[in-house]
């Protein structure tokens, strides 16, 4: 990265983006950028707060880009026609991808982390980060989602951090397979199950990924993760899990609606440890960040003492609030793990699901469509309710014979309640007749961060109701 430069980022507002938008900024280059969910009128407030940072933030028609000397930062994924890309050729500007950029600027850092993984990653991210932070460490931290921990009334969208400790943490992206890029101190693998690319695809990327590292991370519990790294002999190495044969492990875990406990047992000692946030996965991924941290010098007592107090990610099974007796919860689900995770947590108490689902694409559909479907009829009970709208569609040429309803179809013939109902203001309709007291209305979905207002406006309509 140059201070000298001028950095305009296509599509500024997204979730990988916008943190790295604010890491150049924060790094003193001039940055700018364009969003078409601008143009459309959608989360005004999160480009209110950029331009408050002192981000130029124009339409996606070209018109921010009006020198050679501009950086063009975009998407593998965008596509030529559209009117940055256009206009960035017609100046001649040089244009790197998202990836290529944080890529740069990580492989540079003094000590890094990179966390990778089908599912897990900004929660393994932001729980590292917060460890760090919490020992003194000043991370610079790049993370997909809102780490809680940093919001504050000035950083409401506190996805990224900005320290001077020397140690880079962030999460990288196999799904466009530009973890190769990645030259990490700390390599930390989640797991390895499908989602964007096939297992073989995958199998090579997390291999040569945790190979490349000085030391791995890894999932001892994971058949995956195991069958690929076991064999590799890997210097160093930590795994992590509830099993036996884990170096970092957890012990008598006892489960909680808003957290858990249970007891850590690393270099020979015992530990006891209580999370805020909820569900084994979460114990896993607190397992994970303190293996990180012991890779960095950092004591147990103190990777234990920050993780009992990370806050969580928002979207991550984050509870929006309660009306009537019916609890409304906003979630990232979107893959076969994450969304089997989420409702392994919700049966593990009581009350039934209402659970909405909004595709991140038709390319999903297709890719992972049946593995999502055996998810949901295999975790929902039969007096539970699936609801899906259509896929998150803004544009382009994608196929899009293959929707929502190849779903629900599998789930109803697989004896659950499953409706298929196009708009999603209909689908909001739909859930609000369902709800009852008791019930947990679970709105999962990616790459919309409109979902949140979704979630939060079914809770105000729940309220009224439970008034009326």
């Amino acid at each position: 990265m140059s201070k000298n430069k001028s950095y305009f980022f296509c599509g500024i507002g997204g979730s990988g983006m916008l943190p790295l938008a604010n890491i150049v900024r924060d790094g003193g280059a001039k940055v700018a950028g364009s969003d078409r969910a601008l143009d459309q009128g959608r989360l005004a407030p999160k480009f209110e707060w950029l331009q408050s940072l002192g981000i130029d933030i124009f339409p996606q028609n070209g018109s921010g880009l009006t020198s050679a000397d501009q950086l063009l930062i975009a998407s593998a994924a965008v596509e030529d026609s559209v009117p940055d890309v256009a206009k960035a050729k017609e100046l001649g500007c040089a244009r790197m991808t998202r990836a290529e950029l944080l890529a740069d600027l990580f492989n540079a850092a003094r000590r890094s982390v990179a966390v990778g993984g089908t599912s897990g990653k900004s929660t393994v991210t932001g729980m590292i980060g917060w460890i760090l932070t919490d020992a003194g460490l000043d991370p610079t931290i790049m993370n997909g989602g809102v780490m809680k921990n940093f919001v504050s009334e000035g950083t409401p969208f506190a996805s990224a951090r900005v320290g001077h400790g020397g140690i880079f943490v962030s999460e990288v992206d196999e799904s466009d397979g530009s973890i190769a890029l990645f030259r990490p101190e700390v390599a930390v693998l989640n797991n390895i199950s499908l989602d964007h690319k096939s297992l073989d695809e995958l199998r090579q990327l997390f291999g040569d990924f945790a190979e490349t590292a000085k030391r791995a991370i890894w999932n001892a519990d994971d058949i995956e993760t195991v069958a690929l790294l076991a064999p590799m002999g890997l210097k160093n190495a930590i795994s992590f899990g509830f099993s036996d044969r884990a170096d970092v492990r957890a012990l008598d875990v006892i489960e909680m609606p808003l957290g858990s406990r249970f007891t850590l047992k690393a270099n020979g000692q015992s530990w006891p440890v209580t999370l805020q946030v909820p569900g084994r996965h979460n114990i896993a991924n607190a397992l994970a960040a303190i293996a990180a941290a012991l890779a960095l010098d950092v004591p147990v007592a103190q990777a234990v003492h920050g993780v009992e107090r990370f806050a969580g990610l928002a979207r991550r099974l984050d509870i929006v609030g309660i009306a009537g007796g019916i609890t409304v919860i906003d979630d990232f689900g979107h893959n076969p793990d994450k969304t089997a995770a989420t409702l392994a947590t919700l049966k593990a108490f009581p009350g039934r699901i209402i659970a909405f689902f909004q595709p991140h694409g038709y390319g999903p559909i297709r890719v992972m469509g049946n593995e999502l479907a055996g998810v949901f009829a295999k975790h929902l009970n039969r007096d539970d309710y699936l609801i899906l709208c259509d896929p998150v569609y803004f544009g382009g040429t994608v196929d899009r014979r293959l929707g929502s309803q190849s779903i629900t179809d599998a789930v109803v013939a697989a004896g659950k309640q499953a409706e298929y109902i196009p708009s999603r203001e209909d689908c909001g309709n739909r859930i609000v007749e369902l709800a009852q007291p008791g019930d947990r209305i679970v709105i999962m979905g990616a790459r919309d961060d409109t979902l949140s207002g979704f979630a939060a406006d079914l809770l105000t309509r729940l309220v009224k109701a439970s008034v009326a």
